[in-house]
């Protein structure tokens, strides 16, 4: 029984901060209905055209601003105060939500608008990710973080089981606009707890003051950080090739499985609870170390090549639910890795590195995992993901053998943090 008490408590330490609870039961609502959104725009958009290469370009649009001014979305993180830039991006973005949802009311909806609106999200999402990322450490401090990011992608990951459910009925009951008119009714909830917060309790990092050569001194920072280097690259590589669940699943639903919105949201539900459940296991783990990140990268490959053979759509769930306890531990690890391992005044604009390689990167993967679907089959698309999480893995094990034979010690080893590198930034509280 203390064992198990002890595991309790250090698996929800972080919940312990007031800040933090608000944040994370308005994040949870609001991500469900993010996913409900999701689901229904996937939909809607094969509705519309029919095509797995449109869905990928809608998929690419949402990303491509942050794949082309990343950077400025981590100045803008790191020279504002956090809770009041986040007033702004989650009002805006059920803005974005509710025309979506009207457009289909009105059933005038065109692919076009679609992509519009989904570039205008990708948009909001330059600024509100980095922003939001780094905002965790100001609530919760150095010693909760790796519990609060992955308690936070544990949210995160459930709510891809609730969403996905409650899309899948609302879509039978009442079509795909419930979905967008439901997501753009929980962003309230989430401006909600930011204003409940108590800003006397906040760890606020030092704000960078306005100058020229942020976005420089960023690219600086990160390129003679090796351990921060290494962990960018391999979520790079994964963020474009495997990361495209919302291209590929769609398809295997459809395509492979003969199903439809209940296939595609049953199989996001599976990948959820595993990633559930991995985010539970991360978060009661006090350590983390770039060297477990590459592994565990390598191990995300391979449940993916299994999931790509599954020979039915109940196989497949069980596999899913391998591949998202995987998921969610690589980027929880990757999360709070590197956020350990940086400057707090760089804080933003790694993080802004970091949601470029996650989801940066879809607007080049997304249409190439799309055409290889269409082509090639949604079987040869996820296999692609895959093998691109294991080439991943494997090259970031190599660079830290270089790296520990040269340095005659394990570079960036347990997230114990190393002093700032690369060009200083001015910083004032």
């Amino acid at each position: 029984m203390a064992s198990l008490r002890a595991f309790s408590d250090q698996t929800f330490s972080s919940l312990k901060v007031r800040n933090y609870r608000l944040y994370f039961i308005g994040q949870g609502l609001s991500q469900t209905g993010t996913w409900m959104q999701s689901i229904a725009q996937d939909l809607l958009v094969l509705k519309l055209t029919g095509s797995g290469v449109d869905l990928g370009i809608i998929v690419a649009l949402q990303a491509l601003p942050v794949l082309v001014l990343g950077p400025l979305g981590g100045v803008v993180a790191d020279r504002f105060p956090k809770r009041r830039v986040l007033y702004g991006t989650q009002a805006t973005a059920g803005l974005l939500a509710l025309i979506l949802g009207l457009l289909v009311v009105a059933n005038v909806a065109q692919v076009w608008m679609v992509g519009t609106l989904a570039f205008g999200l990708g948009v909001v999402r330059l600024v509100d990710n980095p922003t939001r990322q780094s905002f965790v450490m100001e609530m919760v401090g150095r010693d909760h973080l790796q519990n609060a990011i992955s308690l936070n992608s544990t949210l995160m990951s459930l709510a891809r089981v609730i969403g996905p459910t409650f899309a899948g009925v609302m879509v039978a009951l009442v079509g795909l606009a419930g979905c967008f008119l439901v997501n753009a009714a929980s962003y309230l909830l989430i401006v909600a707890a930011l204003f409940l917060m108590r800003e006397d309790e906040l760890y606020p990092a030092p704000r960078s003051l306005r100058m020229r050569g942020q976005m420089s001194a960023g690219i600086a920072y990160v390129k003679s950080n090796h351990p921060v280097l290494i962990s960018l690259l391999m979520m790079a590589i994964i963020g474009t090739f495997t990361y495209e669940f919302s291209v590929v699943l769609p398809l295997m639903a459809t395509k492979v499985f003969d199903g439809g919105a209940t296939a595609y949201a049953a199989m996001n539900a599976a990948m959820g609870v595993g990633a559930v459940v991995g985010g539970l296991v991360v978060a009661s783990q006090a350590r983390t170390s770039v060297k477990l990140l590459a592994l565990t990268a390598v191990g995300f490959g391979i449940a993916d090549l299994v999931t790509a053979v599954a020979p039915t759509l109940l196989v497949a769930m069980v596999t899913l639910l391998v591949v998202g306890f995987l998921s969610v531990s690589f980027t929880s690890r990757g999360n709070s890795t590197i956020q350990l391992l940086s400057a707090p005044e760089m804080r933003g604009r790694v993080m802004a590195f970091w949601m470029m390689a996650f989801l940066g990167t879809t607007p080049i993967g997304g249409p190439i995992v799309g055409w290889v679907g269409e082509h090639f089959g949604a079987r040869t698309a996820m296999g692609l993901g895959g093998g691109a999480a294991i080439v991943a893995g494997l090259l970031g094990m190599l660079a830290l053998n270089w790296l520990t034979a040269r340095n005659g010690r394990e570079p960036g080893g347990q997230g114990k943090p190393r002093p700032p590198l690369g060009t200083p930034v001015r910083a004032s509280k």
